[in-house]
């Protein structure tokens, strides 16, 4: 068991009290919180979660003994007979389909700010002219692979020529493999994890004919925090953003009002910070990251200036309720889409169960996401 700052011992031992026994011992042993009521199925890996515990301290700098930590573990263990601990597991990564023709190959970006893993979809298809390009950033103890399979994206890259890019979060940056959207250093244009990943978009241009009015991201989770945050930070380069149950952009500023922000929402956010057309999806039963998360992204994308907003409810073929909201300004123009999902936890709306954290039975926030995309790019192009 790794050694824990004080910030998480104290999350820990207040989810202890709370009787929220699962949660605890998924922070203790470095899965971070856990969804109230919504164990993961085993099959499915750990609960996604969307910090870590902090880098290793030097000596006396408020870690957690072994002795304490252990004690503390001892004491939860108590109350957890019953509950599945194997869900808390790692699981065999699923194998993307190819297409023939297509290729979804991995290569590594470095520059100043650091380095990266990332899995290239190219489709087979015949290009006519350069592509769009879709970052798509997973969630934690998620990866590439896993994120392709659940998202079922390069399927939908196949049939509308689109290029993908799954950066991988590297576990020597977070235990968890989480971005790390709650770090000022990673939260600014030009440093830390943002910086490479604008990086690892510079360098796909570089090596593929990509359409550079046509660059998107999208993130799960954690990955949709990032989204947000690569939105607000570099507008110039990418034209449009999809986030799914994620938190807007500067949410938080370190582990506890991480926290915060995840149950309730943190503090409130500045409207017009991103600058970019958003689609936001979220479910209403999140218990991982709360909703009102989802309406803030809505707020920071100027949903609050809207000259109209549409709102249809619907249902999918699954049957999963939903409220899909349209925020239009002067020119009748759509910038900002809202999903809100009925009855739905912390998982990608539509995916694949062959993936983790999906809800299969959800609308396809895939194909939406990538509709709100190509409607934008046209309009962009108009």
């Amino acid at each position: 068991m790794k050694p824990m700052n004080l910030d998480a011992m104290r999350e820990a031992t207040r989810l202890t009290r709370e009787g929220r026994l699962s949660e605890a011992m998924a922070l203790l042993q470095g899965a971070g919180p856990t969804p109230d009521g919504q164990a993961a199925p085993s099959h499915h890996g750990p609960t996604i979660d969307l910090t870590a515990s902090a880098p290793p301290a030097r000596k006396g700098d408020g870690m957690m003994s072994k002795d304490r930590l252990n004690d503390l573990a001892s004491t939860l263990k108590t109350g957890l007979k019953g509950l599945n601990l194997g869900s808390l597991g790692g699981t065999q990564t699923p194998v993307p389909e190819i297409a023939p023709g297509a290729s979804f190959a991995e290569f590594r970006h470095a520059d100043a700010a650091g380095s990266r893993s990332y899995r290239l979809y190219v489709p087979g298809r015949s290009k006519d002219g350069p592509r769009p390009l879709l970052v798509m950033l997973h969630g934690c103890t998620q990866s590439p692979d896993d994120f392709a399979v659940g998202t079922g994206m390069n399927a939908l890259a196949e049939r509308h020529g689109l290029i993908v890019a799954y950066p991988a979060q590297d576990r020597g940056a977070n235990t968890n493999g989480c971005w790390n959207w709650f770090q000022p250093a990673d939260q600014r244009r030009g440093s830390g994890e943002l910086a490479i990943l604008a990086g690892i978009v510079a360098e796909i241009c570089e090596a593929q004919s990509v359409d550079r009015a046509r660059i998107f991201v999208a993130g799960l989770s954690a990955g949709g925090a990032t989204a947000a945050l690569l939105a607000a930070e570099y507008p110039e380069v990418f034209a449009a953003a999809g986030v799914h149950s994620g938190l807007p952009a500067g949410a938080a500023s370190d582990m506890p009002s991480a926290f915060s922000a995840m149950r309730q929402g943190g503090a409130p956010v500045t409207a017009d910070r991103i600058r970019v057309p958003t689609i936001v999806f979220h479910g209403d039963r999140d218990a991982t990251v709360h909703s009102t998360n989802g309406d803030r992204i809505v707020t920071q994308a100027g949903g609050t200036k809207a000259s109209s907003v549409e709102v249809r409810n619907g249902r999918s073929d699954g049957g999963v309720g939903f409220e899909r909201s349209v925020y239009r300004d002067d020119a009748g123009r759509s910038f900002c889409e809202q999903w809100i999902l009925h009855g739905a936890g912390h998982a990608w709306s539509g995916g694949s169960a062959a993936g983790t954290y999906t809800d299969p039975a959800g609308p396809d926030a895939s194909a939406e996401m990538v509709r709100f995309f190509f409607a934008v790019g046209d309009s962009a192009s108009a």
